[in-house]
């Protein structure tokens, strides 16, 4: 019997018992879908962290204040107040720094916003025009600040989307008046939609000039002229190595500390957030593609039980076919092929009931899940190697059987 007519007898094998064979395609079934779903959702986990973090800006430096230190007691990341306007305009100077192309100081503070009797309370945060460059923001509406009014301290800000949809709804905010901690400002701009993250609300917040920040929300004490950080942006993805280390160096310079150890700022490059980020969602994947591959696996042993009484049941069959001239290499084949077309049955409707739970899930969960091609592939491959070595061990007791032994069955 050629290969054409064996895999013909299988085909209508499987048909004739087919409440066994979708049974049977059902296990791998849920395995396959169950793969393509769980690692569906870490992909897109992992798109929405990166997409999340790149949205901070490009190619980021984000300079943070160190601890203050008291005998051995060492105090909270941010309390040395150690970062200042003159260190993010030294950072800014293209003979000591070349390769940072931009810095935006950041003084921030939470304040409360008033217009009319609508009132709102966000992050006002102190900064200069390259703060828009830096976080990679556009304004949409209006105009940014100019230079003019960060150097004349003007009270003027630019607001993201909730905040203008809180204090204005259904209006432009731009030329509107609002009071910021029951100061007036004139609002000369909105920012483009960002989105949040789990720790921050890029759409929640107002910019203002770091010189009004400083006359109005500055910090007092020793501390007075301190920053709460700075931003630094890389001239390109190539430079974020000389970009920090021409930063750390300089400001080890200004604050006189002779080793890094004991350097009272710290910086942390966007590649590391990035790294760290997609390092657990890629670790989540493969625990959750781990849980996954058991349905499949026990789908599999489930496939091997029902073909051995799949084998059970036919050794009349078996017997008249050998009796008939049937080889053992015969029976092995149409009982391999059966196995082998339940697996990749089993893996074909698997992928597509994936696909429609990646199409469909999103809508439901408010999450994104992404389709992964090597997913889709490697699915289909191993439900194909689960039927067959599954069922190679039926389809060899299969092909074992003595013709009188499975003639005497019957």
């Amino acid at each position: 019997m050629n290969l054409l007519a064996t895999l013909r007898t299988a085909v209508e094998s499987l048909v004739e018992r087919r409440l066994r064979t979708a049974l049977t395609t059902l296990g791998i079934l849920i395995g396959i879908a169950a793969v393509i779903l769980t690692v569906g959702l870490g992909e897109g986990a992992q798109a929405r962290v990166t997409s999340e973090i790149n949205a901070l800006g490009t190619n980021l430096l984000v300079i943070s204040p160190g601890s203050a230190t008291t005998g051995p007691v060492h105090g909270a990341l941010g309390s040395a107040g150690d970062l200042t306007l003159a260190d993010a305009n030294a950072l800014a100077s293209p003979l000591d720094c070349p390769d940072i192309a931009q810095v935006a100081p950041v003084l921030q503070s939470s304040q409360t916003f008033t217009a009319g009797s609508n009132n709102w309370t966000a992050p006002v945060i102190g900064t200069n025009a390259s703060y828009l460059a830096v976080r990679n923001r556009q304004v949409v509406l209006g105009s940014g600040m100019t230079s003019s009014e960060i150097g004349s301290a003007s009270r003027v800000a630019l607001v993201g989307t909730e905040v203008a949809a809180s204090l204005f709804p259904g209006t432009s905010p731009v030329g509107k008046i609002t009071d910021i901690a029951g100061i007036p400002f004139t609002i000369v701009g909105e920012l483009n939609p960002a989105g949040s993250s789990a720790t921050t609300n890029q759409d929640n917040l107002a910019l203002i000039p770091i010189s009004t920040a400083e006359q109005l929300f500055g910090r007092t004490g020793p501390f007075a002229d301190s920053l709460s950080g700075i931003l630094v942006s890389a001239s390109s993805s190539t430079t974020m190595g000389p970009a920090y280390s021409e930063a750390s160096s300089l400001l080890l310079q200004l604050h006189h500390v002779s080793r890094p150890s004991l350097a009272d700022f710290t910086i942390t490059p966007q590649t590391s957030l990035l790294s760290t980020a997609s390092s657990v969602t890629h670790t989540l994947t493969i625990l959750l593609a781990g849980v996954a591959a058991i349905a499949l696996l026990v789908g599999g042993i489930g496939a091997m039980n029902i073909m051995l009484v799949s084998v059970t049941e036919r050794i009349p069959e078996i017997g008249l076919r050998k009796a008939l001239g049937a080889t053992r290499s015969a029976i092995l084949r149409q009982f391999l092929l059966e196995a082998v077309l339940i697996g990749l049955a089993g893996g074909v409707l698997g992928v597509g009931l994936g696909l429609v739970g990646i199409a469909v899930l999103p809508h439901l969960l408010g999450t994104s899940l992404v389709a992964s091609s090597l997913a889709i592939v490697g699915s289909l491959v191993v439900a194909t190697a689960i039927g067959l070595v599954f069922g190679v061990y039926p389809a060899m007791r299969a092909a074992r059987l003595s013709p009188m032994v499975a003639l005497r069955s019957e």
